[in-house]
């Protein structure tokens, strides 16, 4: 009776969970969509490379602070319940959001702008760090027996389409809005838009019930009275928490961060590729991939969820640096042969200056614009000097265009490998009474951070290697990633295995 009771009532549940998660993922993806636009309104603007990666620190810390909200959170959906825990999340989440949009730029308030975009993304992770484990045990607990992996990979799917929704939300601004009104206030729109969403997933949230098996254990006395304790203080929990996060969390965290984050800034800062571009090819290898969460989800029912997860992880490893050589390839225009007399060059006036554009045409459909702009400013000796400063753009077609969605597309496959049955991995591993706070700290140490710092750690190793004269100083960031699988991999396969499950479990 309860399977039937269960299998009814699921997809309320999913709907429900589903569409919260993907609202506080697409809050805490505009940001990192947004980065190279925010780092020129937060931040100083004489430095754009320094101000670029402060934008991905900052993106960063809100990472980094996803495991102390999963202890808070976890201890209050262990002693409470699931249900009010991430209500709680969800506001907190969308309130800093919108605030996000109402800061006003570096050049009004100063130092205050950066200061008050660090705070707000520090509540951002806090809030995430309670949501996912709230969403992912309260599925979970409302799944049938045998089938936990097929339910929660729904709620796996949210983060991808929170990216999927903050792109098109982002370009279907840009569509009606010029650049200039884009760079100047339209940016804004996509934090702003959240606070709405929010408030139709608060609507809809509210009128859920609790978890079965958390009713179940709170009417039997069986909940924690001290969640932490309990959870870290013991011995044989704490080895599976372990286990958790270095046989499988931080790889899922950082196979995840590459495929999404750090391919998306590899096409806009190393291959220079145009931004609108680079969020439809990211976008569209997104929308294709994004089913195969449920796939492998489903199939982790099946064989087992511990090498559904490690097979997407030595992938990774073993394909990261081709792809991204292949990547790299793409826009390579010293290997390309341009069309002679199509090249265009114009000159305008801009605000205390001149803007050199030069565009040049390939024969394989690409094009080139370099933006060679000479301004006017003041030295630190007071005197007038001028400035140089140069932007490069491409855009691809055809066949080129084709082949950097596929090679998106593969590293979305990868994702779904490890991200699909992690839910179900980690909610089984741990007694009810418990759950919530076990499972979300080594969930949120993997990807806040692990996976978080990735942005930050490999452009910062690209760039060292550049300025080194590294020829191959775009495939240095990779290490990263590559060890961290690597080592997740190995501890994994040696140590995971089919009977950690825990005992209460149906």
């Amino acid at each position: 009776m309860q399977e039937q009771v269960s299998k009814k009532g699921i997809w309320k549940v999913i709907g429900a969970s589903s569409l919260g998660t993907l609202i506080e993922w697409y809050d805490f993806f505009i940001f990192g969509s947004l980065s190279i636009v925010i780092s020129t309104k937060f931040f100083p603007a004489d430095n754009p490379t320094a101000a670029f990666l402060s934008t991905l620190a900052t993106f960063a810390a809100g990472f980094v602070v996803r495991p102390f909200g999963a202890l808070f959170f976890g201890r209050l959906g262990d002693l409470i319940g699931r249900k009010y825990t991430f209500m709680v999340t969800l506001m907190l989440m969308g309130g800093a959001t919108f605030l996000i949009g109402c800061i006003p730029s570096y050049e009004k308030i100063g130092f205050m702008a950066p200061l008050l975009v660090l705070i707000l993304r520090l509540l951002q992770g806090l809030a995430l760090g309670g949501e996912y484990g709230g969403a992912a045990t309260y599925v979970a607990e409302h799944a049938p027996p045998g089938e936990r992996g097929y339910w929660t990979s729904w709620i796996q799917t949210t983060a991808t389409f929170g990216l999927f929704i903050s792109l098109v939300v982002i370009l279907l601004t840009k569509f009606f809005l010029t650049d200039a009104q884009f760079d100047d206030w339209g940016w804004r729109v996509p934090f702003l838009l959240s606070i709405l969403m929010v408030y139709v997933s608060y609507l809809i949230r509210k009128n859920m019930d609790e978890s079965p098996e958390f009713k179940k254990a709170k009417a039997e006395g069986k909940t924690s009275t001290n969640p932490l304790k309990e959870s870290f203080g013991n011995k044989y929990n704490l080895k599976f928490v372990l286990l958790a996060l270095f046989g499988a969390a931080m790889g899922q965290g950082v196979v995840w961060y590459t495929g999404q984050f750090y391919s998306m800034s590899f096409m806009k800062t190393v291959m220079f590729l145009d931004s609108d571009q680079a969020d439809t090819i990211l976008g569209i290898a997104l929308l294709f991939g994004t089913p195969f969460f449920v796939v492998f989800g489903k199939l982790s029912d099946r064989w087992g969820r511990k090498w559904v997860m490690l097979v997407g992880m030595l992938l990774a490893v073993l394909t990261y640096r081709p792809i991204y050589q292949a990547m790299y390839q793409i826009t390579d225009f010293t290997t390309k042969e341009e069309v002679i007399g199509e090249r265009k060059v114009e000159q305008q006036e801009i605000r205390g200056g001149t803007d050199d554009v030069t565009t040049r045409y390939f024969t394989d459909g690409s094009s080139l614009k370099e933006e060679h702009i000479l301004k006017a400013a003041i030295g630190e000796d007071g005197q007038t000097v001028e400035k140089r400063s140069e932007k490069l753009t491409a855009k691809i077609s055809g066949g080129n265009y084709v082949k950097l969605v596929f090679l998106i597309f593969i590293q979305i496959i990868y994702i779904t490998l490890v991200y699909g049955p992690i839910a179900a991995f980690l909610v089984e591993i741990f007694p009810v009474k418990i759950r919530y706070t076990s499972m979300s700290l080594p969930y949120h140490i993997g990807n806040g951070i692990f996976g978080g710092l990735l942005p930050a750690v490999s452009t910062y190793l690209a760039t060292n290697a550049q300025v080194a004269g590294n020829p191959q100083f775009y495939l240095e960031g990779l290490w990263y990633p590559i060890i961290i699988s690597a080592v997740c991999f190995v501890i994994g396969a040696m140590y995971i295995n089919k009977n950690m499950v825990a005992k209460d479990l149906n």
